[in-house]
């Protein structure tokens, strides 16, 4: 197949050190729609009928996994932040465009995609949803290197990062992970009650103040938070950042900003049940205040990779080739 749009990346830079949103617009993705429309009308008939039968057995093969993907984004609240992701990732993807050395590896893509397709089968007869859910991604990213090489799957890695972060953590690590992110935010909750004066007295997940008492439920663990935070920490290190290792910084201070900013969630859901209303620990109030500060959270993350952004500029320039 030729590739029916080409490229964007400035020749001799490298696609692992320019923004996805700092880049300049090579390419209006309306234009890219259009050229790759017009692509396919220049295409022989065997070759579209190639590429219809290409896009027919993606379908036969993987609409269980896509089924089960839209279904968790739709009715999972820890998985919902996939319905955001999901239109971000084909924007970022139309936005890079193909790069213009782009060209087929049909033995690297065939090979991936016999993987993935086995891997979906696998999961489907062991009842592996997170491996099922992947295999679909795996196997668009087996079609981009079959129709245009490793290097345009490495060029379309936000996009792939964003929707990979979408799947749904496996149950065996949200069950393992939730827990610890319960108790430790009742610990940090119950510490800055008791720096505020307020008598505490704490029991696993369970913190009582005179006359009221609080569960941190497994909702109240901040994992939703956490994993929405760490996804917009990679949008916010493509769309500020230059260089990998602040990237990747980033997403690593995300976590702890996600976990503290529950601690503190916990503690004024304490101070106003004993203060205000007892009515402020449930219902909309209670939802209202997660937003808030999971606000606050994303304004914090907003900051830091500013801050990063700012200490990249002091650094010297790389060279490039």
């Amino acid at each position: 197949m030729t590739i029916p749009a080409s490229s964007t990346a400035p020749s001799g830079a490298s696609s692992s050190t320019a923004t996805a949103a700092n880049r300049p617009a090579e390419h209006d993705p309306r234009e890219l729609i259009a050229k790759a429309v017009a692509g396919l009308r220049a295409q022989a008939p065997v070759d579209l009928a190639a590429h219809g039968l290409t896009a027919l057995m993606f379908v036969l093969l993987f609409a269980k996994p896509a089924k089960l993907l839209a279904d968790a984004w739709w009715n999972d609240p820890n998985s919902g932040h996939g319905l955001l992701l999901a239109p971000l990732s084909l924007w970022f993807a139309l936005k890079s465009g193909v790069r213009d050395d782009a060209k087929p590896q049909r033995g690297l893509g065939i090979a991936i995609l016999i993987a993935a397709v086995l891997f979906r089968y696998a999961a489907d007869l062991a009842a592996e949803l997170f491996v099922m859910r992947g295999s679909m991604i795996m196997a668009l990213a087996g079609l981009v290197v079959w129709y245009a090489g490793f290097r345009q799957l490495l060029h379309w890695w936000l996009p792939f990062t964003l929707v990979s972060l979408s799947v749904p953590i496996p149950e065996v690590i949200l069950n393992t992970v939730a827990l610890p992110l319960q108790f430790t935010a009742s610990k940090l909750g119950a510490a800055l009650l008791k720096w505020r004066q307020i008598p505490v007295l704490m029991n696993g997940n369970v913190i009582r103040i005179p006359g009221q008492e609080l569960f941190v439920a497994e909702a109240c663990s901040g994992l939703r938070s956490l994993t929405a935070l760490i996804s917009l920490s990679v949008l916010l290190g493509a769309m500020f950042l230059d260089r990998w290792p602040t990237r990747l910084l980033l997403v690593c201070v995300a976590i702890p900003v996600a976990i503290l900013v529950n601690g503190v969630r916990v503690f004024l859901t304490g101070f106003l049940v004993l203060f205000v209303s007892p009515e402020a620990g449930k219902g909309f109030m209670h939802t209202s205040e997660g937003m808030v500060m999971f606000g606050a959270a994303f304004l914090i993350t907003s900051m830091i990779a500013w801050a990063l952004g700012g200490a990249e500029r002091l650094l010297p320039t790389r060279r490039t080739a």
